[in-house]
């Protein structure tokens, strides 16, 4: 089946927009909206406390997804696969638990993997995103967290030129994970934190993976209801993984509903990238011919699913305003919460065009001629 033809499946493609902002949120198949409703509707109870037929149910149905997305990415357990709000709390739950003492981070991180570490008060080190100074700045680290796929840009970090020598490595793979899969035991990886939302699961759910011995050595970042297994006036024993690090109630509709989201994604997702890289070029071949300047890497394919540019002559913020009134596109513009590194180039912002597998070049070339028209 060509992607495209899958455009059938997101009823809030209906409304007429020509929607490139995936990279700050996919839009939702109708297969995980209707998960979500099966929950709500039909056993809205919560897992692991209640006998009755309802709480069996969801139970199950959590135990299912936490299996279905330690497949995805090949983790060895289920038991690894961690449930958090999003990529954000993921990341802060390592820095918390771990307490590192000294950590790596690239020159191209979202600021929930800049800002933990700053507030850890941490020995914090940067290197860039090409990792040239890689070897230089990783010297007796204890943690290496990069992001894995830049939403500034769209580029990939080569994770084949990180030596983690003995230091632990964690990846924000939240952009990474909509489009391509990940083999986290083939990679070594320690840490992986994605969210939902970016790969057609509902919003308000994200996962933290971690290698068992790992997590089992970790002190807990949050205690409470469902993290223990009994307790005293003064003395409580905690829970295994991974209810360990799942405090209070869950949100029980997300987890169905990624799971179904991930059931939709894994059929598709060996055809995305070059699907993405084809509009990507188009649009690119367009762009550069108009008075704005990209920002990344000029080959497209090394920038994914993203174009992000700027004008000299006119702020990003009323670009995308004009764009989303004339035609009805929706691109991101701003800072895409990539302060630091605007900052440091002295850009005052961009936009950004994030494309998707059910996006089409004809959306493209009526993005280019707003554009032009309002340039």
């Amino acid at each position: 089946m060509k992607l495209e033809r899958l455009r059938e499946s997101f009823p809030s493609l209906n409304n007429k927009i020509i929607y490139f902002d995936s990279a700050c949120q996919a839009l939702r198949p109708k297969q995980v909206i209707e998960a979500i409703k099966d929950y709500y509707e039909n056993y809205p109870a919560c897992a692991g406390r209640s006998s009755h037929q309802w709480g069996r149910k969801v139970t199950e149905k959590i135990w299912q997804a936490r299996q279905r997305i330690a497949k995805f990415i090949n983790a060895k357990k289920p038991e690894e696969i961690i449930f958090t709000r999003n990529t954000t709390e993921g990341i802060n739950l390592v820095a918390h638990c771990l307490k590192p003492k000294k950590v790596l981070t690239t020159d191209k991180e979202h600021n929930s993997n800049l800002v933990p570490w700053q507030t850890l008060g941490c020995e914090h080190r940067i290197c860039r995103f090409d990792l040239a100074d890689f070897v230089e700045k990783a010297k007796d680290v204890d943690l290496i967290s990069v992001v894995h796929t830049s939403n500034l840009d769209g580029e990939t970090i080569n994770l084949g030129k990180i030596k983690k020598n003995n230091a632990l490595l964690l990846l924000d793979s939240a952009q990474f994970m909509p489009h391509k899969k990940i083999n986290v035991q083939k990679l070594n990886i320690d840490f992986l934190a994605f969210s939902g939302h970016k790969m057609l699961g509902p919003s308000g759910i994200g996962v933290l993976y971690g290698k068992k011995h790992l997590l089992e050595k970790m002190p807990v970042f949050m205690t409470g209801g469902d993290t223990v297994r009994w307790t005293t006036y003064n003395k409580h024993e905690l829970l295994p993984l991974p209810e360990k690090f799942e405090a209070g109630l869950q949100n029980y509709a997300g987890i169905i509903g990624l799971g179904a989201a991930i059931n939709y994604l894994d059929k598709i997702i060996d055809k995305i990238s070059d699907y993405e890289f084809e509009l990507n070029k188009f649009a690119t071949e367009e762009l550069k011919k108009l008075p704005i300047k990209i920002l990344g890497p000029e080959d497209h394919k090394k920038r994914g699913s993203i174009v992000s540019f700027y004008s000299d002559k006119m702020p990003s913020h009323q670009i995308a305003l004009m764009l989303d009134e004339i035609s009805n596109i929706a691109v991101r513009s701003g800072q895409f919460c990539c302060h630091s590194w605007f900052n440091a180039n002295k850009i005052r912002d961009a936009v950004r065009l994030s494309f998707y597998f059910y996006n089409t070049e004809e959306e493209v070339k009526i993005f280019i001629e707003t554009l032009k028209k309002i340039l």
